[in-house]
């Protein structure tokens, strides 16, 4: 839609574009927002004066700061129309919450506004030639994105919303800018409030967070401020808690060296798993579970750590966590579909180690394992990939990352190779069990040769739980070879069940 500057500048003369459109314009980034500032009794009229000339669907998205929203139906672009929070536009702008935030242009000034559909979603926009004279910037804004730091606008920003000390390490993380020691002071003076701060709101700021590939160092930040154990506060417990195993900071440096290890897995796939990356990217589009199920899989550690034999042990402790889990991503609201799949990865993150107990992983053994957890198996392999690799250096990790898809060390040749040896071990499993699902799928899902009703008539049983483990007593003899067709199928629990056991 070329003409759209030039709509909005004859239905909406005295509006100004602020906020992100105008910060990313002079980042030479394209926008997803598009914010138009007015007085506040022009901002109803406005709204629907611009949505009969854009014939675009309008409605009030917030009365109380009275914000209107349009979006046209050819393009979907989203424009929102807010009122002046003052009783001017530069009131306005002292409010707000950074520096390069604080900007803005006027719609009657000259610029270019171009429109890029994206099918599916919300249309991307980026102005352009922007005229210095006619920019707005109370705060040297313009200076701070030129040095690529974050500084805040006013002195009260994080008192008058706290969730904006998560948008400090949010834009950090997006816009790869540094934080001014200033604001991570203010942050750890008022860390404590983001407890205030609605749940929704928390999580979207998290997956924006954790979708980058700058989590882990901004992860750490909010650590060192003390905001990461406000908003988590059971991480807090896990700090000091196993130091004579983890060295200083205890679980908690051990859940942060995981969160290194998976965002590089997460954007290195193709060097972990160079057969099967082209498989597991699709898999591994929402970085941010991934990187939340790796913040909380150890969470529990705390509450079951117990001496035993002069070991320091956690029974459970992955159960307990997914139970712990569950209710921390409720509170943030996250969906049913991610909570059950991120404490299904929680709750079953040392199935790969038990298997890796044993010297030879079965057919058998690697069924039972995807059977038992779905959707979340894959998922899981990776978050136990990060776990396993977080004990080792990182020059260890790339002297034997090229041997993880190598024959499946013996146990006693691990140990031969110390620490390194049993990371490098486990390494091979998880290969192993991606080898297993991407290259045997039928033995891995075996297509059911009988049915219930076969059963039922062939050992003449009425319906009953019997008959579910029938089928999967079926499923285990043909993953082992046992039966290859639906007559060996029959002849297999004739011969085990007895044919007309009731």
């Amino acid at each position: 839609m070329t003409a759209l500057a030039d709509i909005l500048r004859q239905t909406l003369p005295d509006a100004y574009y602020v906020g992100g459109a105008v910060r990313d314009a002079l980042l030479k980034k394209k926008s997803g927002d598009l914010d138009l500032a007015l007085p506040q009794e022009r901002v109803k009229p406005a709204a629907l004066a611009l949505a009969k000339a854009l014939k675009a669907a309008v409605f009030e998205m917030d009365a109380q700061f009275g914000v209107w929203r349009l979006v046209t139906r050819k393009e979907n672009i989203q424009i929102d129309l807010t009122a002046f929070q003052g009783r001017t536009l530069k009131e306005d702008l002292r409010r707000r919450d950074f520096t390069f935030n604080a900007l803005a242009y006027p719609v009657a000034a000259p610029l270019t506004l171009q429109v890029f559909p994206c099918k599916g979603q919300k249309a991307q926009i980026r102005l352009k030639n922007l005229q210095k004279k006619f920019l707005v910037d109370l705060k040297n804004g313009a200076k701070d994105l030129a040095a690529r730091q974050i500084r805040l606008n006013a002195p009260h920003a994080f008192k008058d919303d706290p969730l904006r000390m998560l948008r400090v390490f949010r834009h950090a993380a997006e816009l790869k800018f540094t934080i001014a020691p200033s604001v991570l002071k203010q942050i750890q003076k008022h860390a404590p409030l983001i407890v205030g701060s609605a749940g929704e709101r928390v999580q979207e700021e998290l997956k924006r967070i954790f979708h980058t590939p700058r989590a882990y160092e901004n992860v750490c930040k909010m650590d060192e401020t003390g905001l990461l154990c406000a908003l988590f506060p059971l991480l807090e417990q896990q700090r000091t808690c196993a130091e004579c195993y983890y060295g200083k900071g205890g679980v908690l440096k051990h859940t942060l060296d995981c969160l290194k290890r998976e965002e590089w897995l997460l954007e290195n796939l193709q060097k972990a798993f160079p057969k099967y990356y082209k498989k597991l990217i699709p898999l591994t589009e929402d970085k941010a579970l991934f990187k939340m199920a790796v913040l909380l899989h150890d969470i529990a550690k705390p509450a079951t750590a117990k001496m035993m034999g002069g070991r320091l042990r956690f029974f459970y402790h992955e159960q307990k966590g997914a139970r712990m889990a569950k209710e921390i991503l409720q509170n943030l609201h996250y969906s049913k579909a991610d909570i059950r799949l991120i404490c299904a990865m929680i709750g079953e993150h040392l199935r790969p180690s038990n298997l890796a107990s044993n010297d030879v992983i079965t057919d058998r053994g690697a069924y039972k394992f995807f059977r038992d957890l779905a959707d979340a198996a894959l998922p899981m392999l990776l978050l136990c990939w990060a776990d396993y690799t977080s004990y080792i250096s990182d020059a260890q990790l790339k002297r034997i990352l090229p041997k993880s898809a190598d024959r499946l060390l013996s146990i006693e040749e691990a140990k031969k190779k110390e620490n390194v040896g049993k990371t490098l071990r486990h390494m091979q499993v998880v290969s192993l069990l991606f080898k297993k699902y991407f290259d045997s799928p039928k033995k891995i899902k075996p297509v059911r040769l009988i049915d219930g009703k076969d059963v039922m008539q062939a050992l003449g049983i009425s319906p009953s739980a019997l008959v579910g483990e029938i089928l999967e007593a079926v499923s285990v003899a043909q993953v082992e070879g046992k039966v290859t067709d639906k007559a060996g199928a029959l002849d297999f629990i004739i011969k085990q069940y007895g044919a007309g056991k009731k």
